[in-house]
């Protein structure tokens, strides 16, 4: 008989975000219209974000040519 191994625990992380009172309710509404929870509704409309981005490095924003340029120094 061979012994299983023990799956590593998942580790989660809290996330807090304010809504409206006008907010809050049109998501309690939206759920029990659908029969689910608030979680379950944030959770599955920012899966994409999520799941796609996980690995991908930040690019740094590229300056346009018409953007000015405060506290340029020149060389030379």
């Amino acid at each position: 008989m061979s012994k299983s191994k023990k799956r590593k625990p998942v580790r989660y992380k809290t996330v807090q975000l304010k809504l409206t009172a006008g907010q809050k309710k049109s998501l309690e509404n939206y759920c029990r219209m659908r029969g689910t929870t608030p979680v379950k509704v944030i959770k599955k409309s920012i899966r994409p974000l999520m799941e796609n981005y996980k690995d991908a490095k930040p690019a740094f924003p590229v300056v346009k040519a018409k953007q000015l340029q405060l506290f340029e120094i020149e060389a030379g």
